[in-house]
């Protein structure tokens, strides 16, 4: 099913790439100055300016509609949890987190994680 809605989810984007490219500038901002319905064929410039405003509009509702589906989905297919819910915990040796009950290996803080990763400073021969 999230296969599915990411593949229309991408038909969508570049649909509506290609309308908003296609769309001519009126150099107003975002079209304030073009006045809405009226007079005017269907395909005459006036028209055709309208259907393609009215067209990105579909597909951006489109759009947002399949963004959210696709965050609920993945919220229900997903493990749960977060990627920054072990951030900052304490570890144990084989670096796993500490879960409860568990007695941390050390201080087991966020920047024993960082001091731990870096490398020693190369010595400069002669240095001050």
């Amino acid at each position: 099913m999230g296969t599915v809605l990411l593949v229309i989810h991408i038909f969508i984007v570049l649909a509506l790439i290609v309308v908003v490219l296609m769309q001519r500038s009126e150099g107003g901002a975002l079209g304030m100055g073009s006045g809405g319905g009226g007079a005017g064929g269907f395909m005459t410039g006036r028209g055709t300016a309208n259907l393609l405003t009215r067209i990105t509009a579909v597909l951006a509702v489109l759009f947002f509609a399949t963004s959210i589906l696709s965050t609920i989905i993945a919220k229900r297919e997903g493990a749960g949890g977060s990627l920054f819910d072990g951030v900052g915990q304490p570890k144990t040796e084989q670096g796993a987190p500490v879960k409860d009950g568990d007695a941390p290996a050390s201080g087991g803080g966020i920047l024993d994680d960082l001091e731990k990763g870096r490398a020693p400073l190369p010595s400069v021969p002669g240095g001050r």
